[in-house]
C-alpha cells in the first residue's frame, strides 16, 4: 500500500487552501530561511495565487522563504510554457518577494549546460556536493501528478528516472520538448514532499499508486522526510 500521509479534499479550491494554511504554518515556524521546491500544474497555480492574496500575503513570513523550482520546460521565462511565469504572474509579482531569493532554473545557452548551472547553485546553496540524509535541503517539495504517472519532468521511459549522482538533468531523449528536472536525490532531500492532485484524469494512476506495486516516476519517490498526499474527490475516484 501507498506510504505517506493521505487527505482527501471536495474540490481543487479547498485543496489549495488547506496547503496555503499548511505551507504558512510551517514557514512560520522554522528558525531559519525555508525554502521551497515549486511545480507547475493548475492546482499549485490557484495555490500560489492564495500565498499572494490578500487572506495570506502579510502572515506569510516573505523575507524568510526561497524559492526553488523542481523542473522547468526549455523555453524564455516570457514564455506562456514557462513554469517560471506561471509562479512570477500567479504570485512573485503580487507579493512581497526579495528578489533574490527567487532562483529559477536558467533557460539560456545548451539544455545540459542550463542543468549544469542549476545544479552548481544548489549545492553552492547546500554548501556541498553530496546530500545527507540528516540535513535536508528542502524544507517543501511540491509536486504535481500526471495522467502518465510522471512528477516533475520525471518522464516515464526516460533515462534520468535512474540518475543518482547528478541533482539537475536535462530531458530530451526522444522528445521535441525540452526540460529541466530536478532528480529523484535532490527532490527526495526534502522534510516535505507533497503531491497536489487534482482532476478526473489522474484517477486510474493515483488508484495505482494508491494500491502499490505501481512502477510510474511519481510511485517512486522516496523522501528522506514526511510524503503527503492532498488530492480532491475527483482524483481519489470518489466523484
Amino acid at each position: 500500500m501507498m506510504t505517506g500521509h493521505i487527505e482527501i479534499f471536495p474540490d481543487p479550491a479547498t485543496l489549495a487552501r488547506h496547503v496555503a494554511e499548511w505551507i504558512t504554518s510551517a514557514a512560520l515556524e522554522a528558525r531559519d530561511t525555508f525554502r521551497v521546491s515549486l511545480s507547475g500544474g493548475s492546482t499549485p497555480k490557484t495555490l500560489y495565487q492564495l500565498l499572494a492574496s490578500d487572506e495570506f500575503r502579510n502572515q506569510f513570513p516573505w523575507q524568510h522563504v526561497s524559492w526553488y523550482f523542481g523542473d522547468e520546460r526549455f523555453v524564455h521565462y516570457d514564455s506562456p510554457d514557462s513554469n517560471y511565469r506561471m509562479v512570477r504572474e500567479a504570485m512573485f509579482a503580487k507579493a512581497p518577494v526579495p528578489p533574490e531569493n527567487i532562483q529559477p532554473i536558467p533557460v539560456d545557452g545548451s539544455p545540459d549546460a542550463a542543468a549544469q548551472q542549476y545544479e552548481r547553485t544548489l549545492q553552492e546553496t547546500y554548501g556541498a556536493t553530496t546530500l545527507d540524509r540528516a540535513r535536508p535541503f528542502f524544507d517543501v517539495t511540491l509536486l504535481g501528478l500526471g495522467p502518465d504517472g510522471h512528477t516533475a519532468s520525471l518522464l516515464p521511459g526516460e533515462p534520468v528516472l535512474e540518475e543518482r549522482k547528478r541533482w539537475v538533468a536535462a530531458v530530451s531523449h526522444g522528445r521535441p520538448e525540452v526540460r529541466i528536472t530536478m532528480t529523484y536525490p535532490v527532490i527526495e532531500s526534502s522534510r516535505r514532499v507533497a503531491f497536489l492532485v487534482a482532476g478526473r484524469e489522474k484517477a486510474p494512476v493515483f488508484r495505482d499508486i494508491r494500491a502499490g506495486g505501481s512502477g510510474v516516476p511519481a510511485a517512486r519517490v522516496r523522501p528522506v522526510g514526511e510524503l503527503f498526499w492532498f488530492v480532491d474527490r475527483a482524483a481519489a475516484g470518489e466523484s
